[in-house]
């Protein structure tokens, strides 16, 4: 029973370690899980519900609009009759009002006509609500550079370790060589220390490479929000520089479009400001006095009729307002022209990289084929007792240095191409 339970168990790590195995991730599917994965992404569903309750809030101002006041006077003096009469004829009484008034006043107000100004409202909240967005997309759209910079260091780190592995090997291969010329009197224990000496050097270098490599690793992970392993696959892309367009599609871009397009609502709102409004009111009422002044009793009173209201002090500063804004639509034209000024620079730049790195790599295997030959001339030397150990061994890390190189050139070459599709965004 019991060895049941243990082949179970054993069955299950098993499939557990196949499965993280198998994991296999591409470039996209980061860049993905990353975005995904961002705090910030919530602001998009924030700034699209804030534009709606806005924009309901502006239609509102359709709706009637009532007030409430009341108030409570004295007054110094009042309106009073003094009229002297012919004789003969008996004197007139004309009331007079007390000196303390009293008002309750509810007022109800219907906008008829408001120069357009509801609908520029709308129109200007869209439009600031659409700047929000795209200032969003190219802060998320700069979050994939970081992702391309850890996952080409993590190809790059494997690709080191995996070279790494063959230079240990093909040390520990000259150790167990050197330990049979030492037994045939052709080396001596100082050769054997030699070779020793670079084994652990270069068991300090994996260690170094397998820490840096956790760490973007790490990196990675807190970025897309998943856990990955340091026995995960990550698949090499294989772009096609040729295919590359030229067209410039960052989000920048239409950043500005929609800053552009948020100062010119400006200039709508700033028209319907200055606009007259007309509106229907009903006021009704209960005081002392009412309507009738000479009446000293309490009543009530209901008056209504239409209201033209016009502000024209907004007009003393129109024309200089709509100067402030055409200067605000030519200072983000302006940083729009040196955005695209600089990119335009840098473009060039990144595929002279990229030109670079593919004549680089044409050599490399040569490069890589002749210190082998090197390397492998000067085992057979040591073997024959006419060159040291110490002189073997710079071989054999010169034969790594250039593997090593070959295994950046790549990545480099990778890191240009899709440094070049992010500053176009392709």
């Amino acid at each position: 029973m019991r060895l049941k339970i243990f082949l179970f168990f054993a069955a299950l790590i098993w499939l557990n370690s196949s499965l993280v195995s198998s994991q296999v991730i591409t470039l996209s599917e980061i860049q993905k899980m990353a975005e995904a994965n961002y705090p910030a992404i919530a602001r998009y569903d924030i700034i699209e519900k804030t534009k709606d309750f806005s924009i309901a809030n502006a239609n509102r101002g359709f709706l009637p609009q009532g007030t409430v006041s009341a108030q409570a006077t004295w007054q110094s003096d009042v309106t009073w009759i003094d009229m002297e009469m012919p004789e003969g004829i008996p004197p007139l009484y004309f009331p007079v009002p007390d000196q303390d008034q009293y008002r309750v006043v509810a007022e109800l107000n219907q906008l008829i006509w408001d120069g357009g100004n509801i609908s520029a409202q709308k129109k200007s909240l869209k439009a600031g609500a659409e700047v929000e967005k795209k200032q969003l997309d190219t802060e998320v759209y700069a979050l994939r550079e970081r992702v391309n910079n850890l996952y080409f260091g993590i190809l790059l780190m494997k690709g080191n370790l995996q070279q790494h592995e063959i230079l240990e090997n093909e040390l520990q291969r000259n150790y167990d060589n050197v330990q049979t010329y030492v037994q045939n009197g052709v080396a001596n224990d100082v050769d054997l220390s030699t070779v020793k000496v670079e084994q652990l050097k270069a068991g300090q270098q994996r260690i170094q490479l397998e820490s840096t490599l956790d760490a973007y690793i790490r990196m990675l992970s807190v970025l897309t929000g998943e856990l990955l392993e340091k026995n995960t696959t990550f698949v090499k892309p294989n772009p096609e520089v040729e295919l590359i367009s030229p067209i410039i599609n960052r989000p920048e871009l239409k950043m500005f479009t929609a800053q552009e397009e948020a100062a010119e609502s400006q200039k709508s709102l700033l028209k319907a400001k200055n606009m007259p409004k007309l509106s229907a009111f009903a006021q009704g009422g209960y005081g002392k006095p009412g309507l009738n002044m000479f009446d000293t009793k309490f009543s009530p009173y209901f008056l209504g009729g239409i209201r033209l209201s016009w502000n024209i002090g907004n007009l003393y500063t129109y024309g200089n307002d709509k100067k402030k804004i055409d200067l605000q639509k030519q200072s983000v034209n302006t940083q729009k022209e040196t955005f695209l000024y600089n990119l335009k620079v840098q473009i060039p730049q990144q595929q002279l990289e990229i030109e670079k790195y593919k004549k680089t790599m044409l050599d490399d295997d040569e490069i890589i084929r002749h210190q082998t030959l090197i390397r492998e001339a000067a085992e057979v030397k040591v073997e024959n007792g006419t060159m040291t150990v110490s002189d073997l061994m710079k071989e054999v890390n010169s034969e790594e240095a250039v593997k090593q190189a070959k295994t950046l050139h790549e990545v480099q070459y990778l890191m240009s191409i899709y440094s070049l599709k992010h500053t176009i965004n392709q």
